[in-house]
């Protein structure tokens, strides 16, 4: 996804067309090893395509959930505006979801197979963190879903060039982002002591988020192969540091842009 820029203070006015760089894209060097490579080359070592699958896999069950959450959130909506937006966000993920899909059958997949082992730790997450109210919504779906991105984006560096532009196309942004900071600091700027309740909020979500990830690449023998080293060029352990490093910096920067304490 691509978010707003964060303002010079927390209560200076957000331009809602304006955009920060994604996580990833500081540290960008030209493509080396199976980066290098398209999914024919690179597909040829069995444990590079597992990670792939169960990569697809994951990112397709986060794109069916996104879309089932916010075609719930859209029944907590104020207005008939509101829930329309929300509609047409949660067609955009479910688009992205047959997209994924469609690659999974494409390189001999079955996609509810490939979805399967990651269901219950991302039921898990919507379970802990269900939002009680239509902001903390809105701020679950800004925050939530972008630490999940970030952490895709940073995996997609690592891909071969077919499956990376497959990743990046449908983490792109539905709309939601600047969405959700428009209403956000509307609410906060109407009622100011909202705005502690949702830091609160939003602190609980980095956790959940951070502490599902790490479950689910544990998990997974190939992913967590891929992402400390191993297959091919995979991130080492001080590169994993340095990525979670960099997620924490972008969610500092998007609390900012909705009016919060990180």
């Amino acid at each position: 996804m691509r978010f707003m820029e964060t303002p010079d203070t927390p209560d200076q006015p957000t331009e809602p067309a304006a955009v920060v760089e994604d996580a990833t894209e500081d540290a960008a060097e030209q493509p080396t090893g199976i980066a290098a490579q398209d999914w024919a080359t690179a597909s040829a070592e069995p444990q590079y395509r597992a990670a792939v699958v169960d990569l697809l896999g994951v990112l397709a069950y986060g794109e069916l959930a996104a879309f089932e959450r916010l075609a719930d959130d859209a029944k907590l909506a104020p207005t008939l505006g509101d829930k329309a937006a929300l509609a047409k966000m949660a067609a955009a993920e479910f688009h992205h979801f047959e997209r994924l899909t469609d690659r999974l059958r494409a390189i001999d997949t079955e996609p509810t197979g490939a979805m399967e082992p990651f269901a219950k730790a991302l039921d898990d997450f919507h379970r802990l963190t269900a939002p009680s109210d239509w902001l903390e919504g809105l701020v679950k779906a800004y925050v939530g879903d972008s630490i999940a991105s970030d952490f895709y984006r940073e995996v997609a560096a690592r891909l071969d060039s077919d499956t990376r532009a497959l990743v990046l196309g449908v983490l792109d942004d539905t709309g939601h982002g600047n969405f959700a900071v428009e209403k956000v600091r509307a609410a906060i700027e109407a009622e100011p002591r909202v705005g502690g309740r949702l830091a609160l909020w939003a602190r609980r979500l980095m956790g959940e988020a951070l502490s599902q990830a790490q479950r689910v690449v544990a998990d997974r023998d190939a992913l967590s192969t891929m992402l400390v080293g191993g297959v091919a060029d995979g991130f080492d352990l001080a590169e994993v540091g340095r990525m979670f490093s960099r997620i924490t910096e972008a969610h500092t920067k998007r609390m900012a842009a909705l009016g919060l304490a990180a």
